[in-house]
């Protein structure tokens, strides 16, 4: 039996994993499919504090090190159920495996909704990006599309209109749903278009950069040049299948604050998968330290 399971081997469930063994209990971190998380898709992170310039894949492989070079072991399972008894906690995988805990902390995470259209796994990071300040610096001065229309998307606009050449919002629906303050920011903006009521069919790419979209109008088909494109269509938690034990809200994120609590006693939650206003790199490695030191507090 380990002192600590952590599910999810993103920044969160690796800072958690890392705070837990520096503190001297044993760790065992399962991901179902790559360490790193979402911080892998990014080229270039130039926002993490004490560090100019990394990629996001650098960054999880130092992480990794650092885990296993403290005793942590690791597992490459899909972890289905979490269940807990007097002893502590069972986790069950798709795999089949049952392993115990005496405390768990889910660091399940949440993915970029994807368009869902050929080429945008290949693009990611040649002219697709999911995160403005993550990656908005990167196109200064060019012309960009912007993906959605509600808060995060208008949000991702206003940002890269300060930046940017040129900002176009396509939105499938006939309106913006994002707040009205947001839309009269960006009705000042004189590099700002807004396109309603179209629907990206295809990413344009050439010598393996995107170089526009194609978008069906009522007018028919057209495309649409940029440098870059921000799909802003919201994040998906994957929380659904440990609802029995942590309540979600009404996006399906658990609902617990920064204290990274659950109604579960030494269940815990940290990242991108709980109910915060800010989901970045720095955030995520914040959780899980908290939530690790609160399991460790609570063991003791």
């Amino acid at each position: 039996m380990h002192d600590i399971i952590v599910v999810g081997g993103g920044p969160a469930g690796m800072t958690a994993a890392l705070y837990c063994l520096r503190n001297g209990r044993s760790a065992l971190v399962i991901e179902k499919s790559g360490f790193g998380g979402q911080i892998t898709h990014s080229p270039k992170v130039e926002n993490y504090p004490g560090t100019l310039q990394m990629s996001g894949n650098e960054f999880a492989e130092r992480l990794l090190d650092q885990i296993l070079t403290q005793g942590a072991d690791i597992e490459l399972e899909n972890v289905t159920s979490v269940a807990k008894d007097e002893d502590g906690f069972t986790v069950r995988t798709e795999e089949g495996t049952e392993h115990r805990g005496r405390a768990v902390i889910l660091a399940t995470g949440a993915a970029h909704r994807l368009l869902g259209l050929p080429g945008e796994a290949e693009l990611t990071g040649e002219g697709v990006s999911y995160c403005a300040i993550c990656d908005g610096d990167f196109y200064s001065g060019k012309d960009v599309c912007v993906v959605g229309g509600g808060n995060s998307a208008l949000q991702e606009a206003v940002l890269l209109s300060d930046i940017c050449r040129s900002v176009t919002i396509l939105q499938d629906m006939d309106f913006l749903t994002g707040e009205q303050k947001l839309q009269d920011v960006l009705a000042k903006r004189a590099n700002v278009r807004v396109i309603t009521g179209v629907r990206v069919t295809a990413l344009l790419q050439e010598n393996g950069a995107l170089t526009g979209v194609s978008v069906d109008t009522r007018d028919g088909a057209k495309s649409v040049t940029c440098d870059g494109l921000f799909v802003a269509i919201g994040l998906v938690p994957h929380n659904e299948p440990f609802a029995d034990c942590a309540d979600l809200d009404a996006a399906g994120y658990f609902d617990a604050d920064e204290r990274c609590l659950t109604r579960t006693p030494g269940l815990y939650v940290a990242g991108d998968c709980r109910r915060k206003g800010i989901r970045q790199l720095a955030t995520a490695i914040a959780d899980g330290a908290t939530a690790a030191m609160q399991a460790c507090r609570d063991l003791n």
